[in-house]
């Protein structure tokens, strides 16, 4: 707890004062001379680790096209990039372009390296948990790994979020050919809403007819999806061939399914379930 404090205290204090690569709130500190890094980098540590504080806190200046080499921390890090614009990547991963003002959770030992663009400098603040061992450094980033492609940090999220919800909808499927109904008791929302052919109908109505057979979702065969993500919703489109069991009858037919997902404290449910039949496959 007043370790929190402590670093809360200190960010702050930092965001708070207004500041300009020139006249920084922490001067930027002695160049570095180790042999860890391509370019110039200023380091100061603002605050070491002791006995009650087990992280270390430092500031690091990068000059254009300045970077580290690949590296880990037993600890893990956080970065938080108060000036210019830089690069962060993980070992297996695209590299992404990081702006002031955004924050990189680096997770324990996990290979990673980070830097400024050719274009610009970067300033960041970097706080490291030290319990677990001092920073593990690695081979040399090349010039193939550091000049490859870039995509923004908030794109990168997005697209994780898409792919979530991809996957979500995916299983879905799963469960509903399996009836499942326990994990789709979870994965839908208390005021979701189906749209059939027949009708619509509530959450609990649509359980029913899962668990009893009304309709089996035999199998859904996905041929497109499209996800557009709006704050904390996100709406699914998918074209799918489906093979259902209505009434003893099994049926084949094309349809455009749309759905609706609401992101409630991190965790996406099923807020709305709806087929459009299409003419042809």
């Amino acid at each position: 707890m007043k370790q929190t404090f402590f670093l809360t205290a200190l960010l702050l204090s930092v965001f708070s004062t207004k500041v300009n690569a020139q006249d920084n709130f922490f001067s930027k500190g002695e160049k570095s001379t180790t042999a860890h890094h391509v370019g110039d980098v200023w380091l100061k540590e603002i605050s070491g680790a002791d006995s009650i504080f087990n992280s270390s806190i430092a500031i690091a200046t990068f000059g254009i096209g300045a970077r580290l080499d690949w590296h880990k921390h037993p600890g893990g890090q956080i970065l938080m990039f108060t000036e210019g614009e830089g690069y962060y990547q993980e070992k297996g991963k695209p590299k992404l372009k990081i702006r002031k003002g955004e924050t990189v959770k680096c997770l324990p030992n996990v290979e990673h390296w980070h830097g400024a663009t050719p274009e610009s400098g970067v300033t960041y603040i970097a706080s490291s948990p030290t319990q677990n061992g001092k920073t593990i450094w690695l081979q040399r980033v090349s010039d193939e790994e550091y000049n490859s492609k870039v995509i923004n940090q908030s794109t990168s999220k997005s697209m994780s979020a898409d792919q979530e919800i991809i996957n979500l909808s995916k299983k879905k499927w799963l469960w509903m050919s399996d009836k499942n109904t326990d994990s789709l008791k979870v994965l839908f929302n208390e005021k979701s809403v189906f749209v059939h052919m027949g009708g619509s109908w509530g959450k609990e109505q649509e359980i029913n007819i899962i668990k009893g057979g009304g309709i089996w979702y035999k199998n859904a065969e996905i041929q497109e999806t499209s996800v557009r993500i709006i704050d904390n919703t996100a709406i699914l489109l998918s074209k799918i061939i489906l093979t259902a069991v209505v009434g003893g009858n099994e049926v084949v037919n094309p349809f455009m399914v749309t759905e609706v997902f609401i992101n409630q404290n991190d965790k996406w449910t099923l807020g709305s379930l709806s087929f459009t039949k299409l003419l042809t496959q």
